[in-house]
Order: C-alpha cells, then sequence, then structure tokens
C-alpha cells in the first residue's frame, strides 16, 4: 500500500527539490563546483566587484554563509577579495579569470538542468506548472511575511518560451 503522505503536494515539492539539487550537484561538479558556488559566480559575471553584503542579500543566505562560499571560491583561484580604495574595511569579491571562464559555462548546466526537469512537458504545460508555483511559493511567503523572493513578473507568451 502506497504511504499517503507520497500523494501529498508538500511530498512531491519536496522529492522534486532534492532530485533537482543532486542533478544540478552532479552537472556542477563537472566544473569543480557545489551548488550555491554558482550562483555566486553568475552574480558576478552580472556585475563584478560586488560587496558581502550585496551578494549575502542577492543570495537570500545571511552574510557568514556568504562568506563561507566566497572563502571556498578563493581557495578555489575562482575569485578575490579586495579591501576598497579609502575604507579598508569594506571588502569587495572579483572574479578571477578562471572564475570568469567557470561563470561562462554554467548558463549550459542551467540549461541542461532545465531541459532534464521538463522533458515531456509541451509550452502550456511548462507555463502553467510555473503559474502554479509561483502562487504556491507567494502563499508560503505570505504566511511566513516576506516576500520569499516571489517575482511578480508577467509569464512569456508560447512563442517566446518555443524561441
Amino acid at each position: 500500500m502506497k504511504d499517503p503522505i507520497a500523494k501529498t503536494i508538500g511530498y512531491r515539492l519536496t522529492h522534486t527539490a532534492r532530485l533537482q539539487k543532486a542533478l544540478s550537484a552532479r552537472l556542477l561538479a563537472d566544473l569543480g563546483l557545489f551548488p550555491g558556488q554558482e550562483s555566486v559566480l553568475k552574480l558576478l559575471v552580472e556585475q563584478d566587484g560586488r560587496t558581502m553584503g550585496d551578494l549575502a542579500s542577492a543570495l537570500r543566505v545571511r552574510p557568514p554563509t556568504a562568506s563561507k562560499t566566497i572563502a571556498r571560491l578563493t581557495t578555489q583561484g575562482l575569485v578575490e577579495r579586495r579591501a576598497t580604495d579609502g575604507d579598508g574595511r569594506l571588502v569587495r569579491v572579483f572574479l578571477t579569470e578562471t572564475g570568469r571562464g567557470r561563470g561562462g559555462s554554467i548558463d549550459r548546466i542551467w540549461d541542461t538542468l532545465e531541459t532534464e526537469m521538463v522533458a515531456g512537458l509541451d509550452g502550456k504545460d511548462r507555463k502553467r506548472l510555473r503559474k502554479l508555483l509561483r502562487k504556491v511559493e507567494k502563499n508560503l511567503a505570505h504566511r511566513l511575511g516576506t516576500d520569499g523572493g516571489v517575482d511578480d513578473e508577467p509569464e512569456a507568451t508560447e512563442e517566446e518560451e518555443e524561441a
């Protein structure tokens, strides 16, 4: 007999997220990265020289967590910390050339992961799934008294999705 909890949406979301994270970890390992590190590299590709506070805020983590991630990326030679001219207390994080190269490869991994996750879903199913997940996110964020990082961007048209 099937466990009734396995029929709940919460279980399905949790199990799906774990599988997605496991596949993501496997794909990122090919670049020598761990989950979470790719987000830092992508943020720095978009805007190099961010402060630790900027990174923590953008990643939606506490500053000590961001600092630990930056320390690991520094050890790997992917980023470097530099004190700001005139204020040695303000440290900014910059990509190294190696980090910039890895950062450029992340989109390929994200595209591969997305393709694997939605295999067998047509454009309408994908759009509907995104809408439903966004509603669930908003419900949970509201209950927690936060925006939870939920965006209110309009959905892409079918033509944009298929492009």
